[in-house]
């Protein structure tokens, strides 16, 4: 199983950085960021120092969408990354969440979101592609590599992952959700005549290492807000009776309108209506021992990467216990199993 680390590009962006350096010497094999332009500093400026300071780690949104940013534009910094620091980029992207709606915008359509996976793919992989009316390509583009890992949850988007997607990411590390998301990505996947086992899958939710649950659950409550905007518009086209498990959709109940200048942020009030078992069920919290049970639960349903949020006050000390003992032990089970 990979490891990532999930920041966000608050300032000073050298701290960031620092993060990401970190993330790197404790075994981190990717680092991703949020990437909402008005929340949050620009990433992917941030993305080239990074590259410049590390020797191995990715780099890429968490996720990114097509609403906000031009396509061409998107695909253009991939591959000058590439060409500048090696094959070390990854395009997390969805349809669009607070990046769109601070904005008033709305996230865009599977068709739209479709199209822009294809040409962002093909241009930052050096290739031709037909767009607008015009065969494009980079002709200052030689083998530049980019993987386009899709963010989903709704039924026709978890199909659009299976059917296009290198690989999905999932943010939330609830087991049964994650069990139904899989096999349905896997499902649309073969589908289509892909090989299921060919798409990566990366479960993201936040780690923190602690024995304080009160405190934890509290820094962490905000994924759950975080997790609410998606499901609520799960709910709202297929409403509480379709096939969605019940997990994922009971807990939106009592969700009161949300504030998204405080999107992402612990202590924010709009995520008072998660209730602790919903944060214990979407995030990995605990002991060392704790985490790790729950990591060889998910890579036993194939979770290929864990992508851990570090948006709270133990930082440092959750990234220094998953290098020294998390990472380890994992990669310990793999040797002692073959």
């Amino acid at each position: 199983m990979d490891f990532g680390a999930v920041l966000q590009t608050n300032p000073p962006s050298a701290r960031t950085v620092q993060l990401a350096k970190l993330a790197e010497a404790h075994g981190f094999s990717h680092v991703w960021t949020f990437d909402s332009h008005l929340l949050w500093q620009e990433p992917y400026v941030i993305y080239s120092r990074i590259l410049a300071e590390t020797d191995k780690i990715i780099v890429g949104p968490m996720v990114t969408n097509p609403g906000t940013r031009d396509w061409t534009v998107t695909a253009s910094t991939y591959a000058t990354l590439n060409e500048m620091y090696g094959n070390r980029t990854i395009c997390g992207i969805g349809r669009g969440d607070s990046a769109v709606r601070v904005i008033n915008g709305e996230p865009t359509t599977l068709k739209t979101l479709r199209e822009s996976i294809h040409v962002i793919r093909e241009l930052a992989n050096s290739r031709s592609v037909e767009y607008n009316g015009a065969t494009l390509q980079f002709p200052w583009s030689r083998g530049s590599s980019l993987d386009v890992w899709v963010a989903a949850y709704g039924p026709l988007a978890l199909k659009l992952a299976g059917e296009v997607g290198d690989g999905f990411i999932l943010q939330m590390a609830d087991l049964d959700v994650a069990a139904w998301m899989i096999k349905t990505v896997r499902d649309a996947a073969a589908n289509v005549g892909r090989d299921p086992l060919s798409i990566k899958f990366c479960v993201a939710a936040p780690m923190y290492i602690g024995e304080d649950w009160d405190h934890m659950r509290n820094q962490c409550r905000w994924f759950g807000g975080m997790v609410g905007n998606h499901v609520a518009d799960i709910v709202a086209k297929y409403g509480t009776d379709s096939h969605v498990p019940k997990a994922l959709t009971d807990y939106i109940a009592g969700r009161q309108d949300y504030d998204y200048n405080l999107h992402g942020r612990p202590g924010n009030v709009h995520a008072d209506f998660v209730p602790d078992e919903i944060v214990d069920r979407f995030c990995l919290l605990g002991t060392a021992r704790d985490h790790i049970e729950k990591l060889e639960a998910l890579r036993e349903i194939g979770v290929d990467q864990f992508a851990g949020y570090l948006q709270h006050d133990n930082k440092e000390e959750t990234m220094r216990v998953y290098g020294e003992t998390v990472i380890t032990a994992m990669a310990d089970h793999i040797v002692a199993k073959a």
